[in-house]
């Protein structure tokens, strides 16, 4: 399993999702693992936790759960993250980088993944003129998503960010953000 969602276009239909988007605290740790396993990643270890909470705690990083009501019981829907990479990595430039995110599979193709990105492009735009992913280019979900605020291709590499990509191929992905936002 690749971990994210299979590129599906015309599977749109389903009801958006009513969930409200906050800042992520180091009690959400055990939850964003939980979805990270039904999610199909790799995510379970204590390493990986221990990651998690320092993230929470890191004001150089936005890191935000989405929370839906699910038969009556708040849960996390979804949850995205921020990195700020203040040198350059492998062929990529120094910026502030839109770095994971997931939405529970049964929340897919709901509007969880655009409102978290939506947010996570604003805090972004208080701080920096471009915004920056890196993206498998197998990954075609979250291309065409991220190409509604203007994410384009500036190089393709085997290795970026020092991520080595499933199929070999990874693409850095770059906007230009309004500077009348972060007015």
């Amino acid at each position: 399993m690749t971990g994210f969602a299979p590129y599906e276009p015309d599977a749109g239909g389903r009801t958006p999702a009513a969930v409200s988007l906050r800042p992520a605290t180091r009690g959400d740790v055990d939850g964003i693992l939980r979805l990270e396993v039904a999610a199909g990643r790799a995510a379970g270890s204590v390493g990986a936790a221990e990651g998690y909470r320092r993230a929470v705690a890191d004001p150089q990083r936005c890191i935000l759960v989405a929370e839906a009501d699910d038969d009556g019981r708040r849960s996390i829907a979804g949850w995205a993250k921020t990195h700020r990479h203040v040198e350059a990595v492998d062929q990529a430039p120094p910026g502030h980088y839109l770095g994971g995110i997931t939405v529970d599979p049964p929340w897919r193709r709901r509007g969880i993944g655009a409102a978290l990105t939506d947010a996570r492009l604003q805090w972004i735009a208080a701080r920096a003129d471009d915004a920056f992913y890196v993206v498998n280019l197998r990954n075609g979900a979250s291309i065409d998503l991220h190409r509604r605020w203007g994410f384009t291709e500036v190089l393709r590499a085997p290795r970026l960010m020092g991520i080595e990509f499933e199929g070999g191929v990874g693409l850095l992905m770059r906007a230009h953000l309004d500077a009348a936002e972060r007015a």
